[in-house]
């Protein structure tokens, strides 16, 4: 089961300052610790503990995170619009504890979207849908740091319209081990004509994301990339692993994690800052930046706007309808259908 209540038009929409121009990073101020947005459309979102630290050696505050979503909202709206938010609170800053939350708080403004999903325990559950930059602020000044959507769009969770894998480093292999297995995953992906986009996790790792036409179900996603992450195992077994089992991954390997397409999973949304000691953001990256090599830590909360604002953004073909790749035919495949039992 699974409905979305919409209370406006399903699309994203800049809410202007008055006078007509666009909200800037100086609309949220930062020489007072509580301050209340008015938009033109008669919604107001009251922001909390501007002032509070939220990576104190760095100087970073809760206002200057709700900054940083402020100035990367025009690249970042679009690709959690219709998707069910899954959110990751850290009301003491990115060192502090942190809890998940599914159901959309009761207290919520009436004009926060929901996305009602149906589990298999038979709870129904209601997450919020963050659609525009009044919905976007809201949830940020809930403590949520980094922003986890689901693949699948709310009308219709059981059939995402992207697959993705995961890269992550199993001690001791370090960063270049995980460029190097993404460059690999890359021109595999290309050999099937597969089109492919990645990222950073601004965590240890990548993700690498492949847009699809949506049609096969979740269970069908996931295993056709449980057979694509098995088939580099077995290709590259000094470099790949797919165990998922912690305790049986071997040393120096990257895992190209293919479980995390299963229903209900997430990953943190592309521009989502992470709680990391640099204020690392997930960013996107093309395949030549990939191939010459960065660090992690070169895309930062601090700098990141600047440069989507410079080269726009790098993940657009991940929200057209033009050129995705149709996963019905590989389906077929003999390896694949054993898989699917």
């Amino acid at each position: 089961m699974m409905t979305s209540e919409r209370k406006r038009p399903a699309v994203v929409k800049r809410s202007p300052r008055r006078g007509g121009k666009d909200p800037g990073p100086d609309f949220i101020p930062d020489d007072r610790n509580e301050t209340v947005l008015n938009f033109d459309d008669g919604r107001k979102v009251r922001l909390t503990n501007l002032r509070k630290p939220f990576w104190p050696e760095l100087g970073i505050s809760k206002g200057d995170l709700l900054r940083y979503y402020l100035k990367i909202s025009p690249v970042l709206l679009p690709h959690l619009a219709d998707r069910a938010m899954v959110m990751k609170r850290y009301p003491n800053g990115a060192a502090g504890n942190f809890f998940f939350q599914k159901r959309a708080p009761e207290y919520r403004p009436e004009w926060i979207e929901i996305c009602r999903i149906e589990h298999a325990s038979g709870n129904i559950i209601d997450f919020p849908v963050v659609r525009d930059l009044p919905s976007l602020l809201w949830i940020i000044n809930l403590g949520c740091i980094d922003l986890n959507p689901w693949y699948a769009r709310c009308d219709d969770l059981q059939r995402p319209d992207y697959l993705h894998f995961d890269l992550d480093p199993v001690e001791p292999a370090g960063f270049d081990r995980i460029l190097e297995t993404a460059m690999i995953l890359h021109r595999s992906l290309d050999d099937l004509r597969m089109p492919n986009l990645a990222k950073t996790s601004g965590s240890k790792g990548m993700h690498v994301y492949v847009p699809i036409v949506r049609g096969p179900i979740q269970k069908e996603v996931w295993t056709f990339a449980k057979a694509m992450a098995k088939s580099l195992e077995q290709l590259y077994p000094d470099i790949i692993t797919a165990e998922y089992r912690v305790g049986k991954r071997p040393a120096g390997r990257v895992l190209v994690d293919y479980n995390q397409n299963a229903w209900g999973r997430t990953l943190a949304s592309v521009y989502s800052v992470r709680p990391k000691p640099r204020a690392t953001v997930s960013a996107p990256v093309t395949w030549a930046e990939v191939k010459k090599g960065f660090r992690l830590e070169d895309f930062r909360l601090d700098n990141l706007p600047e440069r989507a604002r410079r080269r726009g953004d790098l993940w657009q073909s991940l929200l057209s309808d033009d050129g995705r790749f149709d996963l019905g035919p590989m389906l077929t495949n003999t390896d694949v259908k054993k898989m699917r039992g």
